[in-house]
């Protein structure tokens, strides 16, 4: 491990690494470039937006979530509840994505549920294999709140901080997500990014994609970074960070820290968890992978290319947290899925992502057959609980966020979706169970996976029985 400055781990960047290569493409991506400058809590920016039309529909609108608008004031769907108020660390606070402008169009409106879509009639209609391009100006107002978006005691948090085209569904059109205090509301198709960034040089960013320019001009600096094939694309800047890397199977491998009390060990599982994921399940996705220490007021949180790892968690929940953000990497990254409606689709597999690793790599102290118990015992317990206040138990999987308390959507989405792929295993047997998910990842990578296409890629009929019981809620774990 070596320590950086960060004008060394630019070139360093720039002289070692190609353009980031995520998967091969499919079909024609969409196109973010985005030029930003953050002052001041407010981030100021235009968005050109080149859309493809991979559908076999004609279309003549397209919608975009607000992800920012949920933490205005007044909001329907907060992104927390009472329970979680100290991440406002200040007290109350707001922020709220505003848009500015939309050209070329028929017209543009805010609205959905909670005005988190921005609507565009587009100039003209788009056929099938066609393309348009819009550019949105907006600008976004940072609450202080150690969250996904928001500006933390030591850090700012750039997640979904910029309008997100809603994932398409034949027949059904746009899906609109409406933000939730459970789980991560998001369901989005991968797209190829060109960010643009100015700033004051004081911060060191972090980011999902790959640092190609960064030039100074008096007191700013101007960062250029560019990811291809990507669900979103995330920011975290910071005054006191360090720069920690390594490399591992040609991935460049960066720790960003303030505390660095724990970076060699941090950047060592990050390491190991890169070679071991890969031999796993398939080849990691990108050519760079950045790990940042924030204030974030739950354990971690996934971006491609990009994960937040909270500045409170102690030595161990570190680790664990930094393995299960990275095994997002392949499993929401790279392997997408509707969020709001089958979240256990990439927590459970994250989840069961740790217990392979540390299976493997016992000499972190942390037990994968303690955190398969504690899965067991936090299923039954809610069962029991369930069955004393409502008479009976629901443990079905197939609910959106909305419909589950903060407790509730965590048993189900990460204990009981751990235990989904572990009686998986049980069902096909040890060899069938890993070819089965090289062949999942192979299959859906760059792509929107669905239950059924979990149950396609074991091809064994009691695969399809064992997760339809653990969807229905009929399983016995």
């Amino acid at each position: 491990m070596r320590k950086f400055s960060l004008w060394l781990t630019v070139l360093l960047l720039l002289l070692q690494i190609p353009l980031v290569a995520g998967c091969s493409p499919q079909k024609q991506r969409n196109v973010y470039q985005i030029s930003a400058q953050f002052s001041e809590n407010t981030l100021e920016a235009a968005m050109q937006f080149t859309f493809y039309n991979n559908q076999e529909t004609a279309l003549s609108s397209l919608s975009f979530n607000l992800y920012g608008n949920a933490y205005r004031k007044g909001a329907e769907y907060p992104p927390l509840t009472a329970s979680n108020a100290s991440a406002y660390y200040n007290g109350k606070s707001y922020g709220q994505m505003e848009i500015l402008s939309v050209s070329p169009c028929k017209g543009w409106e805010v609205g959905g549920e909670d005005e988190n879509i921005l609507r565009v009639e587009l100039s003209e209609e788009v056929f099938p294999e066609e393309s348009a391009c819009i550019t949105v100006e907006y600008r976004l107002t940072l609450a202080e709140v150690e969250h996904r978006t928001g500006v933390a005691k030591r850090s700012v948090n750039l997640g979904n901080f910029y309008p997100v085209l809603c994932a398409y569904e034949e027949g059904k059109g746009f899906y609109e997500c409406v933000y939730s205090s459970n789980g991560d509301p998001f369901y989005s198709e991968c797209a190829d990014y060109d960010v643009t960034l100015k700033t004051d040089e004081k911060y060191v960013a972090a980011s999902s994609g790959q640092t190609v320019s960064a030039a100074r001009e008096g007191f700013f600096v101007t960062y250029r970074y560019k990811l291809e094939n990507a669900r979103d694309f995330a920011l975290v800047l910071g005054e006191e960070y360090e720069v920690y890397q390594t490399q591992e199977d040609g991935v460049q491998i960066l720790y960003c820290a303030y505390d660095g009390e724990n970076a060699e060990e941090t950047l060592q599982i990050l390491s190991e968890c890169i070679t071991y994921f890969s031999d796993t399940f398939g080849d990691f996705p990108y050519k760079t992978y950045t790990a940042v220490q924030t204030g974030f007021c739950f354990g971690g949180m996934e971006y491609p290319g990009l994960v937040y790892l909270s500045d409170a968690l102690s030595r161990k929940d570190l680790l664990y947290t930094a393995v299960h953000e990275t095994a997002h990497q392949w499993w929401y990254a790279a392997v997408g899925n509707n969020e709001c409606e089958y979240a256990f689709l990439d927590e459970g597999l994250a989840e069961y992502s740790c217990y392979l690793f540390f299976s493997e790599y016992d000499d972190y102290g942390i037990s994968a057959a303690d955190r398969l118990k504690m899965a067991h015992s936090a299923c039954n317990a809610l069962v029991s609980v369930q069955e004393k206040v409502f008479g009976e138990a629901d443990t079905s999987m197939n609910r959106p966020l909305s419909e589950y308390g903060a407790y509730e959507y965590v048993v189900i989405a990460y204990d009981k979706g751990m235990l989904l792929f572990d009686a998986l295993r049980d069902a096909v047997g040890e060899r069938s169970f890993f070819s089965s998910l090289k062949r999942y990842y192979k299959q859906n990578e760059g792509k929107i996976a669905t239950p059924a296409t979990l149950a396609a890629a074991f091809k064994n009929a009691g695969a399809s029985g064992v997760i339809a019981s653990f969807m229905d809620g009929s399983a016995i774990v």
